[in-house]
């Protein structure tokens, strides 16, 4: 019975310091993560190979493109928003409705094209073969979730 207590105790700190080990150890990279400048891009370093020059480069690039990025988001915003408002007062599409959505598409499309010349230029950024495979599947990324409109994905049908 006098060795009960200490066995318990024992094996209670056995579980402690095993649980506490795997937990920082399986944490680590989130943790770091946290303290980092830049956690949205340090997945590219890793993913991508890349030194801490051509990481730098590649965060540079990508704080240069957020303000252009949320300009465009903004004049897409208000253009939904003056569609959204067409639409409550007349309840159908109109001439002007047409119109609108066709300055939308203008704009989506332009948002594209500087999205698409982003990505490009954040390739020729890191080592030629890794960029090659960033752009690749940042290509794949762009078209499945922007909507690529074949009649095998349309969200209307969902055939």
């Amino acid at each position: 019975m006098k060795r009960f207590l200490p066995i318990i105790l024992l094996g209670v700190l056995i579980s402690l310091v095993a649980f506490s080990a795997t937990y920082f150890s399986a944490t680590t990279q989130m943790r770091c993560l946290t303290n980092s400048k830049t956690p949205e891009l340090d997945w590219l370093k890793t993913e991508f190979a890349l030194s801490d020059a051509e990481f730098q480069r590649v965060s540079q690039l990508h704080e240069a493109y957020k303000p252009q990025c949320a300009e465009m988001c903004q004049r897409i915003g208000e253009k939904n928003s003056e569609i959204r408002g067409l639409l409550a007062k007349s309840g159908k599409i109109t001439p002007e409705i047409e119109q609108k959505m066709s300055e939308s598409g203008a704009l989506r499309v332009e948002c594209q094209k500087h999205m698409l010349q982003h990505f490009i230029t954040v390739s020729e950024a890191m080592p030629k073969a890794e960029g090659e495979r960033y752009l690749a599947w940042v290509e794949e990324q762009t078209f499945s979730t922007m909507g690529d409109m074949g009649a095998a994905k349309c969200p209307a049908c969902r055939k």
